[in-house]
This record gives structure tokens, C-alpha cells and sequence, in this order.
């Protein structure tokens, strides 16, 4: 599913990726692990095509992205769920509207969006929710949210950037555990994190990475 070969890519003069090769399979949960500024986020952003690539190749799903054009880039990214560290809700929209936005976008009738929300609300326990705003909730309740929001269209690859780094333990478990059950149905899913503890009993696949570069 997802393939680097030789990737080198900056985000400034001083950060960035070295040479970087690795392969992902097709449902695969991989952790991405390394030390705040070890290279992590570079490799979210190089998968959603949001930082350029120097040197070496990226292919998902069969496709090198280096070949994209702009115009093609918003429709690669409908099969990439993300979830961010700061939850990036829109604070001036209810839950059910912050999750329904990805569905809006491709164009699903309202009947349909309502049915999604609805299902996907009662899978993460917020179904009684769906009509408070963000700042009502508390953070795991919030990135419970972002989890919703992230395969409410059914990506093929969920791309979460230290999910957990603001939640308590059990809110963390919590988020790893919905990502699990979305990896057993097929979704690759690579979660990068720097809390070793957190994850050292659920670790099957995993991506080490420090100053840019792999270490395993």
C-alpha cells in the first residue's frame, strides 16, 4: 500500500528525511517512532503530498505521487483519513457537522451523511453528542471525533500525528483500540507517536526513525 524508496525531503534547512525506504502492506498498523523533530510529521506530510519530495520515489496504492498534478491531488487525498494532535475541529460547527464534512465534499445526499454519522457516532460512544460543539467536550471525547471524521469515507490509508500526545492513558487506549478495529477491516494505518510506554504491549509493526533517518 504504501512504498518509500530513497526518500529525501526537507520542511526546512535543518529538518527533514534522509534516504528514507520502507514498505507498508495493505491493512498493516504501523507505528512511527522517534523523538519530537525526528522526521515523523515530514513523513505524514510526504504521504499527503503536502511537502515536496527532493529525491527517491513514493508509491501508494501502485501510483508514484510524484506523477500527481494539482489538479489530481484533492482526489488522491479522498482516500487518506487524517488525524492531527490538536483535533483541528471547527469550534463554530456541531459534532455531527465537523464529521459531516468529508462526506459533503464528495457529494453524499444529506439522508446518506445523516445514516454515516449516525452509525459511525455509536461506534465511538458519542451518538448522544452529535449536537455539541467541540469546546463541550473533553479532549479523548474530541479525538474520538477526529477519529470519526477520519474514516467516515472509508480511506484506504488513516495517517494519525501523535494522536494521543494531549490524552490521559485511558482516553489513549481508547483511540488505539477504534484504530485497531478500522486496521482489521483492511486500513492501513500509520500512527506516529513518541511515547514509547504507550504502545510497547500492542507493537506488531513499527518505523524508527531519528534525526531524519531509519534506525530499524
Amino acid at each position: 500500500m504504501i512504498q518509500f524508496e530513497n526518500v529525501t525531503a526537507k520542511r526546512s534547512d535543518t529538518k527533514g528525511i534522509y534516504n528514507i525506504s520502507f514498505d507498508i502492506k495493505k491493512g498493516q498498523f504501523v507505528y512511527l517512532m522517534g523523538p519530537t523533530g525526528a522526521g515523523k510529521s515530514t513523513i505524514i506530510k510526504v504521504i499527503q503530498k503536502s511537502i515536496n519530495i527532493e529525491s527517491g520515489s513514493v508509491i501508494i496504492a501502485g501510483n508514484n505521487i510524484l506523477d500527481l498534478k494539482q489538479n489530481s491531488l484533492a482526489y488522491y487525498r479522498r482516500d487518506i483519513g487524517m488525524i492531527f494532535q490538536d483535533f483541528k475541529l471547527l469550534n463554530d460547527r456541531s459534532i455531527f457537522e465537523n464529521i459531516a464534512i468529508p462526506l459533503q465534499i464528495i457529494g453524499c445526499d444529506h439522508k446518506t451523511i445523516e445514516n454515516k454519522i449516525n452509525s459511525i457516532l455509536s461506534k465511538v460512544g458519542l451518538l448522544d453528542k452529535k449536537n455539541v460543539y467541540p469546546n463541550e467536550l473533553s479532549g479523548g471525547e474530541q479525538q474520538k471525533v477526529c477519529v470519526a471524521r477520519a474514516i467516515i469515507k472509508t480511506p484506504k490509508i488513516i495517517l494519525a500525528d501523535e494522536p494521543t500526545g494531549n490524552l490521559d492513558p485511558s482516553a489513549s487506549d481508547d483511540i488505539i483500540n477504534l484504530l485497531e478495529d478500522e486496521a482489521k477491516k483492511g486500513t492501513t494505518i500509520i500512527m506516529a507517536t513518541h511515547n514509547y510506554p504507550l504502545i510497547e504491549d500492542r507493537i506488531k509493526h513499527f518505523i524508527e526513525i531519528n534525526d531524519g533517518r531509519l534506525i530499524k
